[in-house]
């Protein structure tokens, strides 16, 4: 298990010595046109391939008849938004069960040296076991419901935390650790002041890493289980031959998961607006 990989994205502090980070050149509302400009060029693509004949529009509908199924969902109300709360609904009870679980289980792991070179080759073969695989044990003890959404989600949404917790703790710098001691902090004392803040540029980036691969897994359940949700509603459209429907069901997909993703990014910035990294950013 490599402990690098394990690491979060958040830039190290520089010292004074060191050069002033480059910054993106151009203004402020040009570098947040670029992306509208990017989203643009491929909704062009997925417009034209179509209408040029590049592909047969009876798999791939342009991208205007798409967002018109879409909008036509919009409009009916219950059969859009029920669907999005199943899956919605799913998705939280996965993530947070891995999150109650994944938590404490890396502290701990983190926290005892024994303990983690006596888990280590526990984790290294649970962990790439494919949630996917587990769908037939799902169906065998759940059933084809919410349990067994929940239960694959939280399978795949346990490990990025779990990982990512144990090497945040394992990453406190000794120093702070013994200087807190020296000072007579007690062991809970320690733990909330100063393992855990310098773990959680760690934790949220695995609960930003799970919240995506929970959402993926629901999806996935309800398309293969048939369980009640987007997933399950993209599969009807499918079998109907309603290509537009299923592309619009689609982009619903990945707007909630880049929803997800933007608020947890949010979350994360509030988090750690003291992190170096942030810092820099808000400058």
């Amino acid at each position: 298990m490599a402990r690098a990989a394990a690491r979060p994205t958040a830039a190290p502090e520089s010292s004074d010595t060191d050069p002033p980070p480059a910054r993106p050149t151009g203004s402020a509302p040009g570098r947040r046109l670029l992306p509208l400009a990017g989203v643009a060029v491929a909704i062009g693509i997925f417009e034209l391939a179509p209408r040029a004949g590049l592909v047969d529009d009876r798999f791939l509908p342009p991208a205007s008849a798409m967002f018109a199924a879409l909008g036509g969902l919009l409009g009916d109300g219950a059969g859009l938004w029920i669907p999005v709360a199943q899956t919605l609904q799913g998705w939280a009870l996965g993530l947070g069960l891995a999150l109650v679980l994944a938590l404490p289980l890396g502290i701990l792991i983190g926290s005892v040296f024994l303990l983690f070179m006596a888990s280590r080759s526990i984790v290294e073969f649970l962990r790439p076991i494919p949630s996917v695989a587990l769908i037939p044990l799902a169906v065998l003890v759940f059933g084809a419901g919410l349990e067994s959404k929940v239960f694959l989600a939280a399978w795949a949404a346990t490990w990025p935390i779990l990982l990512q917790t144990l090497y945040g703790v394992r990453d406190v710098d000794p120093v702070a650790t013994e200087t807190a001691r020296s000072f007579g902090v007690s062991s809970r004392e320690r733990l909330l002041r100063v393992t855990l803040p310098s773990a959680l540029p760690y934790v949220v980036t695995g609960v930003r890493i799970s919240s995506a691969v929970a959402l993926i897994l629901v999806v996935t359940a309800e398309l293969v289980l048939g369980a009640p949700g987007l997933g399950q509603e993209i599969n009807i459209a499918r079998q109907s031959a309603a290509v537009d429907t299923m592309y619009a069901l689609i982009i619903v997909t990945g707007l909630i998961g880049w929803g997800l993703n933007a608020g947890l990014a949010r979350i994360e910035a509030r988090l750690l607006v003291w992190h170096p990294s942030h810092r820099e950013q808000n400058r």
